[in-house]
């Protein structure tokens, strides 16, 4: 067994590192989830959920995970049989569409390659076929955690509106919220889910769900089953900041740290944060001769990016090699890309000087492991967050 000293550098795309001021928010005594303290966190928790979404419409936290909240949105909205159009931007797309299709949903499902977003031209093309209106919601990833692509949330909504269609909007913001830019209400979002172990810092457990007037008037003709995920028994208790069931509350107390620490930055110097780090990573993987999985500059992620290694090259045994050798734990290829990616976070809590070790310790196991590659990727970083800073 190998011994490590030093910290355990976590740089995959989620769980992100939890902050010491959020693991020392949840070193609480667990309290009476029906007495008034916990009326106080949970009004709390709430109206701060609001503020990260960027939404006056009610936000739904389950103790749960980001495919609860995707179940959620399904079954509030959906009846069997609807008809809904999504898009195969990776793999959590795809995933999504098993969801759907296993509760009786008709998925029309345009293939992808991977490697962009949603085309907003090509949503706007669909809907504007569909004369008879059948298609009951567009449901779209915002950042593909799988390939570091994100979808141009607000272009998709100009698109349908420009199809005057009036299929319900549901976004899958699980790996993007808190991270990069997501503005519910201006975008026009029916329904969007995420949960908390990406850029809202928290261990797993809480699935959030942001929703709209729309939204609420479809879940009351919605027919498909639903107990655990029903809003409407969430939300006569939430009105008060109570929940119908036990709710997950050591975590509610990190989520009101989290929710603190983004509005002590401010979310626009969050988010601009998060695409210097990006741009960063990016000048790193062009300064080591590798490519990018995302092939449209206006859809890189300021979450992660996915690396792609040289034909011949296995991705799982340099991240194995990296772990062992400098205690730094990279995202792994998933599904069709097993073995042929590696993905780097920078979302949550990460700074400069945290990328910058991340990225040396990349660029030493791409030489430990005899990847053909240039050395100059960790400078070329550099060069990038100075003139940032510069800037």
């Amino acid at each position: 067994m190998t011994t490590r000293t030093g910290r355990h550098f976590l740089h995959i795309p989620g769980p992100s590192p939890v902050p010491e001021r959020v693991l020392r928010a949840m070193d609480m005594p667990v309290i009476d989830h029906r007495g008034p303290d916990f009326a106080e966190l949970g009004k709390s928790v709430l109206e701060g959920a609001q503020a990260v979404f960027q939404t006056r419409s009610p936000v739904i936290i389950y103790p749960g995970s980001g495919t609860g909240a995707w179940e959620s949105a399904i079954v509030n909205t959906l009846s069997a049989g609807d008809r809904v159009l999504m898009f195969e931007t990776g793999h959590f797309a795809t995933l999504w569409r098993q969801m759907a299709a296993r509760w009786g949903i008709e998925v029309e499902f345009v293939p992808g390659d991977w490697r962009r977003g949603v085309d907003p031209e090509r949503v706007e093309a669909i809907l504007a076929e569909d004369r008879a209106k059948s298609i009951k919601a567009v449901m779209v990833v915002h950042n593909e955690t799988s390939t570091g692509a994100t979808s141009r949330i607000a272009d998709i909504r100009k698109a349908i509106d420009r199809a005057s269609h009036p299929a319900l909007f549901l976004v899958d913001t699980i790996s993007g919220l808190g991270s990069a830019e997501y503005a519910h209400d201006e975008w026009g979002v029916d329904v969007a889910v995420s949960c908390s172990q990406k850029g809202l810092m928290l261990p797993p457990g809480l699935g959030l769900v942001a929703l709209s007037d729309k939204a609420l008037a479809a879940a009351k003709t919605a027919t498909l089953p639903r107990s655990y995920w029903d809003w409407e028994d969430m939300l006569k208790p939430n009105a008060s900041g109570y929940f119908p069931y036990t709710p997950a509350t050591n975590l509610l107390y990190g989520l009101r740290e989290a929710i603190a620490m983004l509005r002590e930055e401010g979310l626009p110097q969050v988010f601009s944060r998060h695409h210097r780090l990006a741009a960063a990573t990016r000048a790193a993987v062009e300064g080591w001769g590798l490519e990018v999985l995302c092939q449209e500059p206006s859809d890189y992620s300021p979450v992660l990016t996915a690396v792609m290694l040289p034909a011949g090259q296995d991705a799982d045994a340099l991240r194995k090699l990296i772990l062992e050798k400098f205690d730094l734990s990279l995202g792994t290829g998933l599904a069709k890309l097993s073995g042929k990616v590696f993905r780097i976070g920078h979302l949550g809590e990460c700074n400069d000087l945290m990328l910058m070790a991340a990225l040396s310790g990349v660029e030493m196991g791409l030489k430990a492991a005899g990847v053909p590659h240039r050395s100059g990727g960790v400078l070329a970083a550099m060069t990038a967050l100075r003139s940032g800073l510069d800037d």
